[in-house]
């Protein structure tokens, strides 16, 4: 059965290889893709070339909600169901900033950017678009998440606004699976932890990394799709692996 899909983020990295798997998946599906400027977004130009009409680009910014509400505006032109959700961007890094290493590294406006992107941003986007989910068939709203922002996990320290925006995303999709369990029953809301993926977030710290522990694009969006096909009710409100075992709290 085709299905409709959106990806949020997929200009480039884990998102752009999300979309390309998912229009390449030959069921005839439509794929809605965001980004921040359409019109600096090549790659998703030749995708949409390449398979016309089957993928549709909207403009939005994690971090202006008005552009959020916009794009839910222009899809629901479209469709009014959508059967999977993606929310792929996320911060680390910047130029003028990295992971801290220690409390004098924490800046407040960097603690804001980094919650702004990786914790508001699925929050944000869940509200604006949790219409689509009510549609009674089986529904996935999963967002990108990361191990560092397990809190019994942590053993190193360090990375503080990394880790708690993460860990904050990882309660608002529990409370997230809570309220749409009410309002939308088939809809599975889920975290997901791709590993180390060979992208521009991991970068600078690839040196420390075996070989064989960093994945390829195409690997790891291949792996996290097939964890989402395996989902099942009662997963709603977890966080998992690219191998689908459970990131505990």
């Amino acid at each position: 059965m085709s299905q409709v899909s959106f990806v949020q983020g997929a200009s480039r990295g884990l998102g752009l290889e999300f979309v390309r798997q998912l229009l390449e998946a030959g069921d005839g599906s439509l794929v809605f893709a965001s980004c921040r400027d359409p019109s600096r977004a090549p790659a998703l130009a030749a995708l949409r070339a390449d398979h016309g009409s089957r993928l549709e680009v909207v403009e939005l910014d994690v971090s202006t909600e008005s552009t959020i509400a916009r794009a839910a505006e222009v899809i629901l032109r479209h469709t009014p169901d959508l059967h999977l959700i993606v929310n792929v961007a996320g911060v680390l890094h910047a130029t003028d900033f990295g992971p801290e290493k220690k409390l004098g590294q924490v800046r407040p406006e960097v603690l804001r950017r980094v919650f702004e992107v990786n914790a508001f941003g699925p929050l944000l986007v869940a509200k604006h678009f949790q219409g689509f989910l009510r549609h009674g068939s089986r529904s996935v709203f999963a967002s990108l998440s990361a191990r560092v922002g397990s809190i019994s996990d942590n053993r190193l320290g360090g990375w503080y606004a990394y880790r708690g925006s993460k860990a904050a995303q990882n309660m608002f999709t529990k409370s997230m699976s809570i309220e749409l369990g009410r309002i939308a029953p088939n809809a599975i809301v889920v975290g997901l932890h791709p590993g180390t993926v060979d992208t521009d977030l991991s970068k600078p710290f690839q040196r420390g990394v075996p070989p064989e522990q960093l994945q390829r694009p195409q690997a790891a969006v291949s792996a996290l799709l097939r964890v989402l096909d395996e989902l099942a009710p009662e997963d709603t409100g977890r966080v998992f692996d690219s191998r689908g075992a459970e990131i505990l709290p």
